[in-house]
């Protein structure tokens, strides 16, 4: 089975370099599945699990926004943050939500609710990658 090159890189540096027969990407217009030979094209990525199909199994990142780059035989993710399922420290996420949570429902004057729900959203998106991993 054909694969593609995939390359996830934060600011702070390079994720994972692998192979995938398929990359399935939660972007701004929903999920988009990708195989090898697509098109070329640039899509903006929600917060979300990024799945990498390659033969029998799944790996799951978690990707906190950023854009999706596909090429031919390429395909490059450039997050403003990601962690694979493997190193996702689940306390700390499960602390993060937790934390997110009681702040919305403290309604506190000077917070930031944009901020604080994206928080909630981002250990949330963790969680689930944690939970969903093979």
């Amino acid at each position: 089975m054909k694969t593609m090159k995939v390359n996830i890189v934060t600011p702070d540096g390079p994720v994972c370099e692998t192979d995938a027969n398929m990359i399935i990407a939660v972007t701004e217009t929903g999920e988009m599945g990708i195989l090898p030979g697509h098109i070329a094209m640039v899509a903006p990525l929600r917060i979300g699990a990024l799945r990498l199909k390659k033969d029998d199994s799944t790996e799951h990142i978690a990707v906190h926004g950023g854009f999706l780059e596909i090429r031919p035989d390429v395909v490059t993710v450039l997050a403003q943050s990601a962690e694979m399922a493997s190193t996702i420290d689940i306390a700390r996420a499960k602390k993060a939500a937790k934390r997110a949570e009681e702040a919305l429902q403290a309604k506190e004057e000077n917070l930031d609710f944009k901020l604080v729900e994206l928080e909630l959203k981002r250990a949330i998106n963790r969680i689930d990658v944690y939970e969903t991993r093979a």
